[in-house]
């Protein structure tokens, strides 16, 4: 429950209806709004949480694993009966597909705020929901319908269909205990890390089989059903942005879905809805092929992470929506009241390094945090503030940022400007990433697919490719800024230090070091406005120059350029946000310059001999000892972040010298684990 909703786009609420008058859950915005008070459950480390805060009452749970705490039925029933709440909103994940806790509740004669526990155990069980959608006629994927029980059958079965085949959890979701196999060998190690991960993160083991759909798009419809047998489809999110089979940008609509796709998408969804007799607000999974074929691919009993862009584009409160129906009142509108209004986009704000496979786990504290809500149509739903702790024990999510337009190109341009002015600091996250994806070619052409950052970036994603103009601008920012900074250390409370110092200086040549590069810099200052010439080329730039804040809007040759200075120092380092992606940057005078080449350069460790965590974790599993022989590619240790587990393999062939690490350790990101001779 650490997300909530700032909800913007919604229908105004009939406030005659008489509903709960207390809710645990983590749905607290709306709530408020309807009248209702809420508890929170927390664990000890979530104890200042966001959500924590802006509920009525809040109950920890538990200590900071999730097995103790948030999936801790116990203590969430104690803490239930001890407040008095009559109804449960599960939020997205935890607890929100578990067909038990919806049991318990009811036998308590609590409200679950969503399906009943016959939808909830039809379609959280992989198996089972592929039947029923068989029968309910709606598209399926071939595949083996049964419990796979070893990785041998999994081996003959993965055979029988055809490589590649995908395997996954039966009871999963959210990407966790997902693997793609192309040959025998990944299949066996696929149905071990998929069901080591299933266990982990679902408490059940059981996987299948499918064909896997190479190049589909991923794209979902939103349903809402009552308790009165009425059931709608509102439109679809496009969904095929991911990486390790977990979304990071979301749209509504879709680009490649046409009338007539999307209806018959949405029929067939209200048709798998109506089989289970569903009643709340879920989601219906497809994959979509390039003739536009679409195949079921599982049902979501919850609320999607995704939800904001349905919201933004019909105008309806979903969460809104699933107290009514919890309630027992009918659904409000018809499938033909049901409006395309608009363009929606939304990208999922980790904390999470995108240069390591497109985003693994960094945790740290938030020293610095801003949101870029002065921009209009733009929604923000986060669980986290200024102060808040990263751990390693909860999703990575920092936020939701939803950007809303009556184009897609408007959606599109905001969200490129919500990136820049999206203020992170203390944590690594993927914004660089987020924002490279909504401008690159493709995807504003919507020419994507689920491989589309592999395809994109094969060598692994390298942040923003500088163009020469770019580089200019990004050389004369930096000059302008370090010049700025001079300028006012020579003041203070705006008087000169020294009474006697000559008239201030309005022209510079200075030297910018730019990656492997080096730019002479010849500077000249009028007002705020600077002129900068980077290698024969002028560039002007001019700007408020606020020290002090984390955003520096500049004008650069008459653009407007939102820039963050994440770092300086007197050294004349400086690390400047630009276009989304962090340079490094050392600006230095020309005598400061030519010595600087004088100093001898650090030599770069040998990695080839040592193997370090990629990410802070848990040590699952260490394969080797001291003494053997591991081939190049070679499982060497597991680690375990996030409720991910990441198969970490040698990169030659080499006799182990000494482990440093062992199974249920906790170890940091950069801590060695292996030493190679």
């Amino acid at each position: 429950c650490a997300v909530h909703s700032r909800v913007q786009y919604s229908t105004v609420y009939n406030p005659s209806e008489k509903v709960m008058h207390t809710v645990c859950g983590c749905v607290m915005k709306t709530c408020k709004k309807m009248g209702i008070q809420t508890v929170a459950v927390h664990s000890e480390v979530d104890s200042s949480a966001v959500h924590v805060k802006m509920a009525d009452e809040a109950v920890c749970v538990g200590p900071a694993p999730t097995n103790k705490s948030y999936l801790n039925m116990d203590a969430i029933m104690d803490a239930i009966r001890a407040t008095g709440a009559q109804a449960v909103h599960p939020g997205y994940g935890f607890l929100s597909e578990n067909k038990e806790f919806a049991k318990r509740l009811a036998a308590e004669g609590v409200t679950f705020i969503g399906p009943d526990t016959q939808a909830i155990q039809a379609m959280g069980d992989k198996i089972e929901s592929k039947l029923i959608a068989k029968a309910a006629k709606v598209n399926t994927i071939p595949g083996f319908d049964g419990v796979v029980k070893t990785a041998e059958e999994a081996v003959k079965i993965a055979q029988d269909i055809g490589y590649p085949v995908m395997i996954k959890a039966s009871a999963g979701g959210g990407g966790k205990g997902m693997r793609i196999a192309w040959n025998d060998e990944e299949t066996r190690e696929g149905f071990r890390f998929s069901s080591q991960e299933a266990a982990s993160s679902f408490g059940d083991d059981r996987l299948l089989i499918e064909k896997y759909i190479d190049n589909p798009r991923h794209i979902e419809i939103q349903v809402l059903a009552d308790k009165h047998g009425n059931a709608l489809w509102l439109n679809e999110r496009e969904c095929s942005i991911q990486r390790r089979n977990q979304k990071v940008v979301e749209e509504a609509p879709s680009t490649f879905l046409d009338p007539v796709t999307r209806q018959a998408m949405g029929e067939q969804a209200v048709q798998l809805a109506r089989a289970v007799q569903y009643s709340s607000a879920g989601t219906v999974e497809f994959l979509v092929d390039s003739k536009k074929n679409f195949y079921f691919l599982e049902m979501n009993t919850r609320l999607q992470v995704e939800h904001p862009i349905t919201e933004c584009i019909t105008g309806l409160d979903l969460v809104e929506q699933m107290i009514r129906v919890a309630k027992g009142y009918q659904l409000q509108h018809k499938q033909q009241d049901i409006p395309i209004n608009g363009w929606a986009i939304e990208t999922r704000v980790y904390a999470e390094d995108p240069y390591k496979s497109f985003g693994l786990p960094s945790i740290g504290w938030l020293s610095q945090y801003q949101e870029p809500l002065n921009l209009s149509n733009v929604r923000v739903d986060s669980g986290i503030q200024e102060g808040s702790d990263i751990s390693i024990y909860y999703d990575p999510m920092i936020s939701k940022l939803v950007t809303y337009g009556a184009t897609r190109g408007e959606a599109l341009a905001r969200m490129e400007e919500a990136l820049d002015n999206y203020v992170i600091r203390g944590v690594t996250h993927n914004i660089p990433l987020l924002r490279e994806i909504i401008t690159h070619p493709r995807f504003i052409s919507g020419d994507i697919n689920t491989n589309f950052l592999p395809e994109v970036y094969p060598e692994g994603f390298k942040g923003h490719q500088l163009e020469e103009d770019k580089r200019r601008e990004l050389v004369a920012s930096a000059v302008a800024l370090h010049i700025t900074a001079q300028l006012r250390s020579q003041k203070v409370l705006g008087n000169l230090r020294v009474s006697s110092t000559p008239v201030e200086c309005n022209h510079w040549e200075l030297c910018v070091e730019l990656g492997e590069r080096r730019h002479v810099a010849d500077v000249t200052k009028s007002g705020n406005i600077y002129t900068v010439e980077v290698d024969g080329n002028k560039v002007e730039i001019s700007g408020e120059w606020n020290l002090a804040s984390p955003l520096l809007p500049l004008r650069i040759n008459g653009k407007h350029r939102m820039l963050q200075c994440l770092s300086r120092d007197i050294s004349g380092k400086i690390v400047l946000q630009y276009l989304g992606t962090s340079f490094k940057l050392r600006v230095l005078s020309k005598l400061a310059a030519e010595l600087n080449s004088y100093m001898p350069e650090k030599v770069a460790e040998d990695t080839s001999s040592i193997l370090r965590s990629p990410m802070p974790g848990t040590v699952v599993a260490v394969s080797v000892k001291p003494g053997d022989t591991v081939a190049e590619g070679q499982e060497i240790c597991v680690i375990e972040a996030m409720k991910m587990q990441n198969s970490l393999t040698a990169v030659k062939q080499a006799k182990v010298k000494s482990v440093h690490c062992k199974p249920g350790e906790t170890v940091g990101e950069g801590d060695l684990l292996i030493e190679l001779e």
